[in-house]
């Protein structure tokens, strides 16, 4: 059911009023429900601004508004409301993948035309979106006589908290790209932040702040002014300008979800109705599933990429996968480091990199054949080394060649320190790029629109940040942007058990993570030891969502646990419907979700370091119908500290709708369950 209405809205007054010596409401907003409200302001100088009440209190205190360019005044003075429009719009639409197969976009907008009052007499348009557990805007700047190209050297967005809190966030602008742990700081004690950034206020609201619809343009990050105040803050590109566009374009959008807890920041489903819909026509060819790899052993050094004694990728290694990924009922198999360009120096230097020339110890031909005839795909991987341009030279051929093998899916990589990619110009002219820059940007995108055409879907490692674009890009699956499970492979610097239940209130609050869980035997390179339980293993299956999901550990280490790995065999990994149904940032979270084509649901719940105890009532299931609990929960006495991180009860009960289950975490613990519906269909 669709459902547009435009012009009058109730719950949306305008006035349009002179600029008076004090500060001024010159326009008003409600979302759907009137539980947030917008007020706009111009001051006695013409400054616009923007704030956010929720349920009648301050959320956003006057936030300004405007731009800084390189070779033009600021607009963000001497304005005045020239014109607005109005709208509501209420309306659903079908995600070919994803948490929920329905979207619902019930929102109202308001959208300003600001106009300097001075001799150039430009123009800035924004527009708001309120949604009933948000607000969004963006800026959108016309061609006009005087812009008609805008170099911008930084946007003067603030974020102006009414209240004090907790923040947790990750800094921009260091070496390691997006790969940092989770700060949890006062709001006040910020940096400069990465989104998102999720703020768990004084009262307990809880807000996460972050952009939807990144398209040629620089990301934001978020610099905190003073006291509680943030500004936007554009990642820079090789050139003055951080971002330079002819006139006649929108920003990304500025997104502020709200929620009366974390759980509730989960179900916001903002970011995806902010983008465009699909622009691929029929996706049909689109696939999520589960892979095994040749990249366990690699991670922990006792193979390698590159060709030698170590070769990970040969005939053989990979004949063996795929073997294991058949009998094991997985339907894809990654493989790395497959390609000419690994020997000698490729970090930050992948020129030598040819993604259509296997080396010779891997029959791309052969494997390729074999695996088909075993019902298994391979996931191609192509590691640029931070040479973007060299990459940009290849795309149309490589993934010709993906294609042509049978590659579906294929994972890239820009392994190179931050503000270090290489470009080169096509007049030879050499530069040095971030990763979120407005150059970059564009460059993931043409990744994406490339493998398109060659039915390929893409895994961004080392990516720009999700803002949501998988909507009008379906095949953009997964990409990392985090810290994953590679972490826990070194000896050094392991994940600590809180870091996945910061994930799911953080970063995948922006989309999918392609975090590479699973690893059963809980032990890295040299024998150290994992930070987790078996059943937290599991769990994060169903919590850290991502339609292509890694079984990361190697078919000798499942063998020795089969009864968990049957979960990891079962567990699906698209969903028709998904239930936040508790958490604390940080501390635990308890999420279930719906199989998609089946009536089996599957419940995830992980925690931190402490043990942890929560009730959940099962009202997602349906009414009338039994199920059976296939439980996968800590054994006696487990611990990630201990030996005992391995100890796992199995069991089996029957539950209905309604039921409470104890669920009961270990130090660094987890729970899966699958729940199995009596006379329903079932489907891995």
């Amino acid at each position: 059911m669709t459902r547009l209405t435009a012009l009058a809205l109730p719950l949306i007054a305008l006035t349009l009023a002179p600029t008076a010596a004090r500060a001024d409401v010159v326009a008003r907003a409600a979302s759907p429900d009137g539980h947030i409200t917008l007020t706009i302001s111009l001051d006695g100088e013409g400054r616009p601004s923007y704030a956010v009440q929720r349920n009648g209190k301050p959320l956003i205190v006057d936030s300004r508004l405007g731009f800084l360019f390189t070779d033009a005044p600021k607009i963000e003075r001497n304005l005045t409301l020239a014109d607005s429009k109005q709208s509501s719009s209420d309306t659903s639409w079908t995600q070919p993948w994803g948490e929920w197969t329905s979207i619902r976009d019930h929102h109202n907008e308001l959208k300003l035309s600001f106009r300097e009052k001075g001799d150039l007499q430009r123009e800035m348009d924004v527009t708001f979106r309120l949604f009933d557990d948000g607000v969004a805007f963006r800026y959108s700047l016309p061609d006009q006589a005087n812009l008609h190209h805008a170099n911008i050297a930084e946007e003067l967005t603030q974020f102006a908290f009414a209240q004090g809190g907790t923040a947790w966030w990750k800094p921009a602008y260091e070496w390691n790209r997006e790969e940092y742990l989770y700060n949890r700081t006062p709001l006040d004690a910020v940096g400069t932040a990465q989104t998102v950034m999720t703020v768990k206020l004084a009262d307990g609201t809880h807000v996460a702040l972050h952009e939807a619809a990144l398209v040629d343009y620089a990301g934001m990050n978020l610099a905190r002014a003073e006291g509680n105040t943030f500004r936007a803050d554009l990642t820079p590109g090789a050139g003055a300008p951080k971002v330079s566009r002819d006139a006649g374009f929108s920003t990304p959008w500025r997104t502020i979800a709200v929620a009366d807890d974390a759980a509730g920041l989960y179900m916001n489903h903002m970011i995806l109705n902010l983008n465009e819909p699909n622009k691929l026509g029929d996706v049909s060819w689109i696939k999520p599933g589960k892979f095994v790899g040749v990249w366990w052993n690699m991670i922990k050094g006792e193979w390698s990429w590159a060709r030698g004694p170590k070769h990970g990728a040969t005939t053989a290694n990979v004949r063996r996968y795929i073997d294991f990924a058949a009998a094991s009922g997985i339907p894809a198999v990654l493989v790395e480091g497959w390609n000419v360009g690994w020997d000698g120096n490729w970090f930050g230097n992948g020129k030598d990199m040819n993604f259509s020339q296997p080396t010779e110890d891997f029959d791309a031909d052969g494997l390729a054949a074999y695996a088909k005839s075993k019902g298994v795909t391979l996931i191609g991987h192509h590691e640029t080394g931070g040479s973007a341009s060299h990459y940009d030279g290849q795309l149309d051929s490589a993934f010709k060649w993906a294609a042509d093998h049978g590659e579906q899916v294929v994972k890239t990589g820009y392994v190179t320190d931050a503000g270090q990619i290489e470009r080169v110009d096509a007049d030879g002219a050499k530069h040095r790029e971030w990763h979120e820059g407005q150059w970059m940007v564009n460059h993931y995108l043409r990744v994406v629109q490339t493998a398109a055409k060659y039915h390929v879907s893409i895994d961004s490692h080392e990516p720009v940040k999700d803002t949501g674009l998988r909507r009008t890009y379906p095949n953009w699956v997964a990409r990392e942007g985090g810290r994953g499970m590679e972490y826990n492979a070194w000896v050094g610097g392991k994940n600590p058990p809180e870091h996945e239940a910061n994930l799911v209130f953080t970063q995948l609050l922006g989309g999918p993570m392609d975090f590479t869980p699973g690893v059963l035997s809980l032990s890295g390179s040299e024998g150290s030891t994992i930070h987790s339980t078996i059943a937290k293993q599991l769990a994060l299956y169903v919590v850290l969502y991502s339609p292509v999901v890694m079984a990361a550990d190697t078919p000798e280490n499942y063998a020795k646990y089969p009864g968990p790995f049957q979960f990891i065999k079962d567990v699906p990994t698209d969903w028709s419907d998904t239930r936040a149904l508790n958490g604390e940032v940080g501390d635990y979270v308890t999420i279930a979700r719906k199989a998609k084509g089946s009536d089996d649901w599957y419940l995830g719940a992980v925690g931190d370091e402490q043990a942890r105890s929560s009730k959940v009532t099962l009202d997602f299931l349906d009414a009338g119908r039994s199920y059976t609990a296939e439980i996968y929960r800590d054994g006696p006495g487990a611990d990630y500290r201990t030996e005992a991180r391995h100890a796992i009860v199995i069991e089996k009960r029957q539950v209905k709708k309604g039921d409470v289950l104890a669920i009961d975490l270990a130090p660094g613990g987890g729970q899966a369950i699958r729940f199995v519906a009596s006379g329903g269909k079932r489907k891995r």
